[in-house]
């Protein structure tokens, strides 16, 4: 028999107009699917650089506006706001917080252990003359183009004309341990679906050509009948063309991989409207010849350039670059990359204007994520795909080489396209906007008065409407004042999640050289000890990412006025795993008045989809007890609770997943454990004793929660 665990009943009613009875979770998670589904169209403030698992601006523009707005959540959301006051973000990541607390003319604090962070969101609220940033962008284009520009031109296969190389495909390759032949490691041999092309396009290892096959045929060249289904590489052994070896391609290799260009895609301006679906060709001896170029080039020109060549250091995500032999950033480029590279960074140190400059280093960084060896082609979409896409470091058999400084208006991925991105974020920056969805119809509807640039201040005492204080330092080190924070949004780590830190220093290494001045930039590394998350390399478990979590919300906490909320997103199906939150929450003399559900996530995310990951998010509101007092219970079970989640998602609608469901569950199981400890909380003992105790009421509440259907 299943025991369903009573919450503690509140006598009063709610605080009139708080966040608890304001936000409304039907409304919000329909605005949040959507935005995530193509976000950077709804907030394209998120395209000023990468970061990871941001979650939708629409969810903390209606936490912000729930408790500090006026009239009901559907009518303010689309109007203009202006609201008083201060707010923090201790974890502000891409700044989520900063930028929707901004737009609404709240006073923004945020803090970040990581630099990348700290940049990303400084670059956001930054003011920058955006016609003088696109002129001095397209000088940067034009100088550099006259150096490296002849790299990327082809002849046309249709009209024998000039045309601009759009992709280079690569393919890693060994020698056969049997008679030393090269192999060239093919996953598979096509290259691209007849999807947005008319045809399937393989590449013939006897031919070694690309062949062109309709769909409805069955798949062999047509010169040489060559079966092109075959995959020469299976399971990690690969079979040797010339003597028939089969042998395992790969295991710790001592140094990076080769690659062979099997491929080109191009645009030729002349023929391209008559030609249908895309260009592609083999390489000629013409196209091979510009590799030996390159590589000339490049070796004459490399001691010149300032190119990054610190050691990749171990990590969790960076296992697996060792594993392949690659143990510095820069052997992730080719030789041509690292050329184009290197001069388009003088250039963009030649700029004299310190925010254009700025500017440009950032979308210079932020590219880098399509200009390396490790990018994949989307058979598919036939475009580049960032090397992030998965939230890590993908070593795949087919690399995807993207033109450098690109054409404009066609392809993707290149300098001129994250100019155009760039351009776009801060337009939005300047004049904010939603978007209302009427069926299929989307109209655009401006946030009058609302604006995220923000005046940047040297110190949290100074911040007021239209100011910001942004710091790269670990948060439970800031001091804020007492009594100064109006409220605390944040979404922290989660634990045992992806490092991003190891991800971000694939950009990093390059930044810092292109801005050698800015102090945020001095260590080699954005990793740091004092990181609030788990990591099995650095030997930081869950008591470790209890610890630092109880620090940040411990220090927020003292600076929140009377009343004040504290709130946060979690996601994570596993109950034990919100102990740390439970710790935190109580250390910081808290309770949880209210968890809510919102969607974070897209279920079509390379990194969750299949698996049985949840969408939703556990938003957990916390405030003092004395508060909590005169706030209305939730449902009187953790089931009742999730049940009035599941059935809020279903007017959407949205079909919560088992994994939802889970994720729903262990928050409201840990918003009891608060509740349930809060007046018997000694946060002066022992650490390892709270942590302990806080297990066990965790684990006691779940295991007598049985999860509705």
């Amino acid at each position: 028999m299943t025991v369903q665990y009573q919450l503690p009943i509140f006598d009063h009613q709610i605080v009139e107009g708080g966040l608890e009875s304001r936000f409304d979770a039907t409304f919000v998670a329909r605005l949040a699917l959507r935005e995530k589904q193509i976000q950077q169209s709804y907030r394209p403030i998120i395209q000023i650089h990468k970061w990871f698992a941001r979650r939708p601006g629409s969810v903390f523009r209606s936490l912000l506006l729930s408790e500090y707005g006026d009239g009901p959540l559907n009518q303010s959301y689309y109007s203009g706001n202006r609201v008083a006051g201060t707010v923090a973000d201790p974890f502000m990541g891409g700044g989520t917080t900063v930028f929707e607390s901004s737009r609404i003319g709240l006073g923004a604090i945020g803090s970040d252990i990581n630099p990348m962070s700290y940049w990303t969101v400084r670059q956001g609220v930054a003011p920058l003359p955006i016609k003088a940033f696109r002129k001095e962008a397209a000088s940067v284009v034009k100088d550099v183009y006259a150096l490296i520009g002849v790299l990327y031109q082809t002849k046309c296969d249709e009209c024998s004309g000039q045309a601009e190389i759009k992709y280079f495909h690569h393919v890693k390759t060994c020698g056969c341990p049997e008679c030393g032949a090269v192999v060239s490691l093919f996953p598979g041999l096509r290259l691209a679906e007849a999807r947005r092309h008319p045809r399937e396009v393989y590449q013939c290892p006897a031919c070694n050509k690309l062949r062109e096959v309709n769909r409805s045929e069955s798949p062999e060249c047509p010169e040489c009948h060559y079966d092109l289904t075959q995959r020469p590489v299976l399971r990690g052994i690969a079979k040797c063309g010339e003597c028939g070896a089969s042998f395992k391609h790969s295991s710790q290799l001592a140094e990076p991989p080769n690659h062979r260009l099997f491929g080109i895609e191009y645009h030729c301006k002349a023929c391209y409207r008559h030609v249908q679906g895309r260009q592609f060709k083999t390489p000629d001896s013409a196209d091979l010849e510009r590799l030996v170029t390159a590589k000339q080039m490049f070796d004459e020109r490399q001691g010149t350039l300032d190119l990054p060549d610190e050691e990749i250091p171990a990590g969790d995500e960076t296992t697996r670059l060792h594993r392949w032999g690659y143990r510095r950033w820069r052997e992730l480029f080719s030789e041509r990359q690292l050329l184009g590279l290197g001069l388009l960074m003088q250039r963009i140190q030649a700029v004299q204007s310190i925010p254009i400059r700025e500017a440009l280093a950032t979308v210079f960084s932020d590219f880098l994520r399509y200009q390396n060896l490790l990018c994949r082609y989307d058979t598919y979409a036939l475009k580049c795909q960032d090397v992030f896409a998965v939230h890590g470091f993908p070593v795949a058999l087919l690399a995807c080489e993207n033109n450098l400084l690109g054409i404009p208006e066609v392809g993707s991925g290149s300098f001129v396209h994250f100019v155009e991105k760039y351009c776009k974020a801060k337009e939005y920056a300047q004049q904010p906007y939603e978007i209302a969805n009427s069926g299929s119809r989307k109209t655009q509807i401006a946030s009058l008065g609302e604006s995220i640039e923000a005046h940047l201040v040297d110190s949290p005492i100074d911040v007021a409407e239209g100011r910001a204080f942004l710091v790269c330092k670990p948060s439970q080190h800031l001091n804020l004042p007492p009594h100064s924070l109006d409220g605390v949004f944040t979404d922290p780590p989660y634990f045992a999640n992806v490092q991003y830190a190891e991800l971000m220093d694939f950009c990093y290494v390059w930044l810092r050289r292109l801005l050698p001045d800015r102090p945020e930039f001095g260590p080699p590394t954005t990793r740091d000890d004092q990181e609030a998350t788990g990591n099995a390399t650095q030997g930081r478990g869950i008591i470790e990412f209890a610890q630092a979590l109880s620090g940040v919300f411990s220090a927020m906490s003292a600076a929140l006025k009377d009343g004040a909320p504290l709130v946060f997103t979690y996601h994570h199906n596993d109950p034990t795993a919100y102990v740390p939150l439970v710790v935190a929450v109580l250390d910081a003399g808290l309770t949880c008045t209210a968890v809510l559900p919102t969607p974070g996530e897209m279920s079509a995310s390379l990194h969750i989809a299949g698996t049985k990951s949840s969408i939703l998010d556990s938003v957990f509101v916390c405030r003092g007890p004395d508060t909590a007092a005169g706030i209305t219970s939730p449902p009187a079970t953790v089931r009742a609770a999730v049940q009035q989640d599941v059935s809020a998602m279903r007017h959407v609608p949205y079909e919560p997943t088992p994994g939802d469901i889970a994720c729903l569950t262990a928050g409201h199981v840990a918003a009891c454990a608060i509740r349930e400890l809060i007046s018997e909380w000694n946060p002066s003992a022992l650490f390892g004793q709270r942590f302990s105790l806080a297990m066990d009421v965790v684990q006691s509440i779940a295991s007598g929660v049985e999860c509705p259907a």
